[in-house]
């Protein structure tokens, strides 16, 4: 799994590629930690990109419950855009597109977290 990050408008990016599991749950809390304590009510939304990711499992999902969380206790947003199928599939079966706000893309989720 690889991350990066980039800011888009007032949004922080974070993509994510490969597969989000037991070997790399770990990696992607640690790497989040620093962007979800800025992300709150006077702070900086966080966007997960996940055009890249290839699977995702439960630990992965986890990961992204306590994110959603977090956020909410600080009054911040975070949302998750580009999903592929396979993920897409998980999200819809294990309802998690009610944990997080799901974009179609990037640019929608840029747009909607930045208003």
């Amino acid at each position: 799994m690889t991350i990066t990050s980039h800011v888009a408008g007032k949004v922080q990016v974070v993509a994510v590629s490969g597969r989000v599991d037991h070997a790399s749950a770990n990696l992607l809390e640690a790497a989040l930690a620093p962007f979800l304590a800025n992300c709150k009510a006077d702070g900086q939304p966080l966007l997960l990109d996940f055009s890249q990711v290839e699977y995702i499992s439960s630990v992965g999902l986890r990961v992204l419950m306590l994110t959603a969380q977090q956020a909410k206790a600080q009054k911040g947003q975070v949302g998750v855009a580009a999903l592929t199928e396979v993920v897409r599939v998980v999200f819809e079966v294990s309802r998690f597109n009610m944990v997080l706000r799901v974009f179609a893309s990037v640019e929608q989720g840029v747009e909607a977290l930045s208003s």
